[in-house]
């Protein structure tokens, strides 16, 4: 049953006018019941939401647009990562959306992006399926007070209409997938893909473009909090641990992937969690894995046996970019403000397909920002579309499809950050070791967590380090809980002749990419990187 009611501005203020029932700010009960009854998922074994993607079982970068205006047009890294789309053809675009909704049936959600008050966006998540809803409902902070529901008057829409298909030579889009972000009329358009991170990277698109405006840094990062009150980020794209290694038992967790660093401390994005699930062990990893047998977790392209509802975590014939959405709530220790003081380390998180790089290392303030820049690890299988096994590639920020401005603004925002409250900086490989994918094994968790663990402690302070001759970071001659020969990647492979051409390869790939930004950095961190 459609919810009466009516707030700020209804629909019509972000062009939308005679849908079919509009569902306002439903409860997850409620989601549930309509997402089923419209076909649209189906429930499994102790509770969880089991939904399917269909084409697109990942993000579509190539897809994305950013609307070439005159208030943002100047602050843009324009580029192959924000594609300009003119305004004319937005406004096709959005016509032709509002058009496709007309007489369908719609949800709507009232949230906001962002745990601190001082700087969280309001927004409002009109979605074509009850279960994107749903998803979003998790990703973002909610409103409990219903009078300020009430009021709610959102600063960003986003309008998510999988149905929707874009007409390229018409729209100017280069398919008819579309994701459409409108910084002046603060609106986001999604259509012809059902893959529902979309919608949660969209807004983070926003975050990274607003938040540095207020001389905040907007990071891709999860982060946790020790029992002494301190703060750890981790850095690093999808599919490389940040919310494996987050979510840990002894530490209490702020969220698992997008974060603001203002003066006043860190706080989280969102409301929720967003985790792959392929092979998840309840051994490794038990804080995710128990969210997978609960009531409101939305999982996407899980493979479930249709008779007894049961869950194979562990089929991969859908994707191996299967995934869960559910509240922080979820995770007994996490942080239920979302926020946490100046971080005291800060993780540099890579998964190197070609198994050479150090498993843990120490980086100086030049090659933390040498390495932010850069962003090297290798892209996960089903993570994007097309991605079917681990390719090397270097994403600047550790996020470079979510930066709107030039890589070089938020790395002084984090340099700046680092100094100012003098936290640690670690490089940490949870790639494969003892040669390529496809012929060694990928690190071990538990060691992961081990060498982690060590780091945060301060167990590693006391050194000693040695330099990777290669690398040229500073890599710890032992670690608790660690095999010793693991901390040196040439002695893991059998043929030391062909570690030494792999690594002098990849020393040669961070020189060629960090030819882009030479300019814009001094001496000291362009002397920060490997040694071709």
């Amino acid at each position: 049953m459609a919810q009466a009611q009516q707030v700020v501005g209804g629909l019509r203020a972000a062009g939308l006018a005679n849908l079919g029932p509009e569902h306002w700010n439903l409860g997850v009960p409620a989601l549930y019941e309509a997402a089923v009854r419209r076909g649209e998922a189906a429930i499994a074994a102790n509770g969880p939401l089991v939904c399917l993607t269909g084409q697109h079982t990942g993000r579509s970068p190539s897809d994305k647009f950013l609307v070439r205006e005159p208030s943002s047009a100047e602050h843009v890294w324009w580029g192959p990562v924000n594609r300009p789309l003119d305004q004319t053809r937005f406004d096709r675009l959005h016509e032709h959306v509002a058009r496709y909704l007309e007489g369908r049936e719609v949800h709507v959600l009232d949230a906001y992006a962002g745990a601190d008050p001082a700087y969280r966006l309001p927004i409002r998540v009109v979605t074509e399926y009850a279960w994107h809803n749903l998803f979003a409902k998790h990703l973002f902070i909610g409103e409990h007070d219903p009078a300020r529901l009430a009021a709610h008057a959102p600063e960003f829409t986003v309008i998510d209409a999988p149905g929707c298909k874009a007409d390229p030579a018409r729209h100017g889009t280069r398919t008819e997938t579309f994701i459409v972000l409108n910084f002046a009329k603060r609106l986001a358009l999604i259509g012809g893909t059902t893959y529902a991170g979309e919608i949660k990277k969209s807004i983070f698109t926003v975050m990274n473009y607003l938040l540095p405006l207020r001389d905040v840094m907007p990071m891709h990062c999860s982060a946790n909090v020790g029992p002494a009150g301190d703060v750890a980020l981790f850095f690093g794209l999808s599919g490389t641990g940040k919310t494996t290694l987050s979510s840990d038992p002894g530490r209490r967790l702020i969220g698992d992937d997008e974060h603001g660093w203002s003066d006043r401390g860190v706080f989280n994005f969102e409301g929720g969690c967003y985790a792959k699930l392929i092979k998840l062990s309840a051994e490794a990893e038990p804080e995710i894995y128990s969210t997978t047998r609960r009531f409101g977790t939305v999982l996407e392209n899980v493979v479930m046996d249709p008779a007894t509802r049961a869950l194979d975590l562990d089929d991969d014939r859908l994707t191996e970019n299967t995934r869960g959405a559910y509240p922080l709530a979820f995770i007994e220790n996490a942080v239920e403000s979302g926020m946490g003081g100046h971080p005291t380390n800060v993780i540099m998180l890579t998964a190197d397909a070609f198994g050479v790089m150090p498993p843990i290392a120490r980086l100086s303030p030049a090659a933390a920002m040498y390495h932010f820049l850069s962003g090297y690890t290798a892209k996960v299988a089903g993570t994007e579309k097309g991605v079917t096994e681990p390719k090397a590639t270097f994403s600047t920020c550790f996020g470079a499809p979510f930066m709107v401005w030039h890589p070089k603004v938020y790395a002084t925002l984090l340099g700046e950050r680092i100094a100012r409250h003098g936290a640690r900086v670690w490089l940490v490989n949870t790639g494969w070791t003892g040669g390529g994918h496809g012929v060694a094994s990928r690190m071990k968790i538990a060691h992961t967590r081990a060498m982690i663990n060590a780091a945060l402690s301060g167990a590693l302070d006391a050194g000693p380090f040695r330099c990777d001759p290669v690398f040229n970071v500073d890599v710890p001659a032992g670690c608790p809980g660690v095999p010793e020969a693991l901390l040196t990647p040439r002695v893991t492979w059998r043929d030391a002749s062909a570690y030494d051409a792999q690594a002098a390869k990849l020393a040669g790939m961070f020189a060629d990419n960090f030819a882009a930004f030479e300019s814009s950095v001094d001496a000291e961190v362009r002397a920060a990187g490997p040694k071709a």
